[in-house]
């Protein structure tokens, strides 16, 4: 479902008050909601604590491309040109009894060609190889929303939940239903814990993130 809405400090209120992400594999938990991630801790140059870079071949192209910024009195991910993506595990989320991942996004600039502009990875589980098994909830530049591309062996099934690039500057929130997916997609259960979460702009494209947290409702 495509929700238009503004990035207002309010909106999250109930859910940061529970208290901030400290350490690695820490979690800050209120009521029924999970605090995955909230941005408010940061390293020097900006770069979000307790994430990894996916190639760390580029970790100072990473490190320049993804910094936490705030507006309004509230912390986000600005991704700039990126093209790579970034990874947070450890995180104590048990997806089945907290199914439901949340999130927000917002398109400061795209441009022609890049597919996808930008997406969330959920990954509930690992293979026989330690490999991370996930679910990619992609910003689509083209397709519509709704589709679902099968994964291969090396690659995650993907399910577009944003479309276009004419609403440039407006928040966008996401609700998908991450444990029922999984069950849908790989057809068997995912792990008690999750593996964690990544996130990736595509090249050229300007996006911004939001706090992501997972919650029991349906």
């Amino acid at each position: 479902m495509r929700r238009k809405g503004w990035f207002i400090k309010a909106a999250w209120v109930a859910v940061l008050l529970s208290g901030s992400i400290g350490g690695q594999g820490a979690l800050a938990a209120s009521g029924q909601t999970l605090v995955l991630e909230d941005f408010q801790a940061k390293e020097a140059d900006g770069f979000p604590s307790n994430w990894d870079h996916e190639n760390q071949r580029s970790q100072s192209k990473g490190r320049e491309a993804y910094k936490v910024q705030t507006e309004g009195g509230a912390n986000f991910l600005s991704a700039k040109d990126a093209g790579q993506r970034i990874k947070k595990r450890k995180i104590d989320w048990d997806p089945k009894a907290y199914p439901v991942l949340t999130w927000r996004w917002r398109l400061n600039k795209a441009v022609s060609g890049t597919e996808p502009i930008a997406a969330i990875y959920a990954s509930l589980d690992t293979d026989l190889l330690f490999i991370p098994v996930f679910t990619k909830y992609v910003w689509s530049a083209t397709k519509p929303e709704g589709t679902l591309t099968e994964g291969g062996m090396f690659s995650g099934s993907e399910i577009v939940v944003q479309s276009g690039t004419k609403e440039i500057g407006q928040w966008f929130e996401e609700r998908v239903n991450v444990y029922e997916d999984f069950k849908r997609i790989h057809q068997h259960e995912p792990a008690a814990k999750a593996w964690g979460i990544s996130i990736i702009a595509g090249p050229g494209v300007e996006i911004d993130f939001g706090p992501m947290a997972a919650s029991a409702g349906k």
